[in-house]
């Protein structure tokens, strides 16, 4: 079924319209008069048939608690219930009168997340940077100068140890077993807690040859509870077999590998999280996955950002940060800075001018001062994880990360915009203030004022609001 369509268009007896006493020059009342909700709506809503069934939820509503969610750095859950509070939340989402009841449920928008996609979600990030260049935060030119730099999104997962995941791997075996109706011949479950509690007290104590002794009892215990499953399930069907074939691969993985293997499993239900080292003497390991943005060079507008899977070097990230970088906003990128993480990035000359942090064969003056601000990403980064959800992700699985990481960008920019609109209305506000005071007619005004009156009244504001 195509989705619902918000109606305002009735008029409600003894209700009056949100538009008609909200504060027009609130930041989200502009957005939602300025983002193209409709057009957006109707691309996305190509991807919905006509068919029997239940239709889905208006595609403005989901795209504006989506936005909210990651603006405000709430949860799924929080953003439905605050949203019958706000009506500056409810005006953003489409509709004129207040309402009185939940929008949707919040499993809804996980499952609204898997629907729009990276696609979906890479328009709605294509529309703010039409948008910002609409509201004039920064201008086409800007587009051609960017920044490209990577971090790490931290993966919602507790501190990978031997001890641990070599027993949580026993006792998911253990607990599906019993949910299948398959006895088997030990389980170690006593066993297995008492000795991974005393190899942690050994980790703790620093006495490691009675800890790698605990650990190879552990993956004793787990390679005996797997062999068993895997004999039991030969007769089973093919619905208890699938229950089983990702948690044995996992267990497997986790028997054989030590110290130095490559591709290690840091975590039972996310088996796609690498362990990445930046250098940062608080966090020398992050468990997560490593995202790259690119962002312009003055303003600090995201142009893209992408999730990296599997995890690659620095370098060879950049070629395709930056053609969607050009796909996304429709302008030739001409100039990129960057750090030396990104040595070796084989691009051709031709295409794009890359200047690396630290350069000094031919760098005038005006480059030197470009490649300086090229540490102005790391603010906005720092941004995205304490205003945003970019330091830890709670969505589960590789596309998880993909969404996650646009929904921060998307979020990034609107707050930019947002502050550019509410910086712009306050200005202005205070210069119009301080001229009525200026030419107020009952004080005598002195002649050294003279020629500060004609410099307000050529003021860019003045002119762009006809302030007489």
């Amino acid at each position: 079924m195509k989705s619902k369509k918000i109606n305002n268009s009735l008029e409600r007896l003894f209700e009056q319209r949100l538009s008609s006493f909200l504060n027009p020059k609130h930041p989200l009342f502009q957005l939602s008069d300025s983002i193209p909700f409709h057009s957006l709506a109707s691309d996305l809503d190509r991807g919905f048939s006509y068919g029997p069934g239940q239709p889905p939820l208006p595609i403005r509503l989901i795209i504006g608690l989506l936005i909210i969610s990651h603006m405000y750095n709430i949860s799924d859950e929080q953003v439905v219930v605050r949203w019958v509070e706000n009506p500056y939340w409810q005006y953003f989402c489409g509709y004129d009168y207040f309402q009185f009841k939940m929008p949707c449920n919040p499993s809804s928008l996980t499952r609204w997340r898997h629907r729009l996609g990276q696609e979906g979600l890479n328009k709605i990030l294509s529309m703010t940077i039409d948008l910002a260049l609409k509201k004039k935060v920064l201008t086409r030119k800007e587009l051609e100068k960017v920044i490209a730099d990577t971090t790490v999104m931290e993966k919602n997962i507790r501190y990978p140890t031997d001890s641990s995941l070599l027993n949580k791997s026993r006792e998911k075996l253990v607990s599906i077993a019993k949910k299948t109706g398959i006895k088997l011949r030990q389980t170690y479950q006593r066993l297995g807690l008492s000795i991974k509690r005393k190899v942690d007290c050994y980790a703790h104590a620093k006495q490691y040859k009675r800890l790698s002794k605990g650990i190879k009892t552990l993956k004793t215990y787990l390679g005996r509870v797997v062999r068993d499953v895997e004999r039991s399930i030969q007769s089973s069907d093919d619905l208890i077999r699938n229950q089983f074939t990702n948690l044995l691969s996992i267990s497997k993985k986790l028997i054989n590998q030590s110290k130095k293997s490559k591709d290690k499993i840091y975590s039972i239900h996310e088996p796609s999280v690498y362990c990445v080292s930046k250098g940062k003497s608080k966090h020398p390991y992050e468990f997560g996955c490593k995202v790259q943005f690119t962002v312009t060079h003055k303003k600090g507008l995201i142009v893209s950002t992408e999730a990296i899977h599997p995890n690659a070097y620095d370098g060879h990230t950049l070629q395709k940060s930056l053609l969607q970088a050009e796909q996304l906003s429709g302008t030739k990128v001409k100039y990129a800075f960057v750090d030396k993480a990104y040595r070796g990035n084989n691009i051709p000359v031709s295409e794009c001018n890359i200047f690396i942090s630290g350069s000094k064969r031919g760098i005038t003056p005006a480059l030197k001062k470009a490649i300086k601000r090229r540490s102005s990403i790391e603010p906005h980064i720092g941004h995205m994880k304490s205003d945003g959800k970019l330091s830890v992700n709670y969505l589960k699985g590789i596309l998880g990360d993909k969404l996650n990481v646009i929904l921060c960008a998307i979020a990034h920019n609107l707050r930019l915009i947002t502050r550019k609109l509410f910086l712009t209305h306050s200005q202005s506000h205070k210069l119009k203030t301080y001229i009525i005071k200026i030419l107020n007619p009952k004080p005598v005004i002195p002649i050294s004022w003279v020629g500060k009156i004609e410099r307000l009244l050529n003021h860019k504001y003045c002119k762009k609001r006809s302030i007489q």
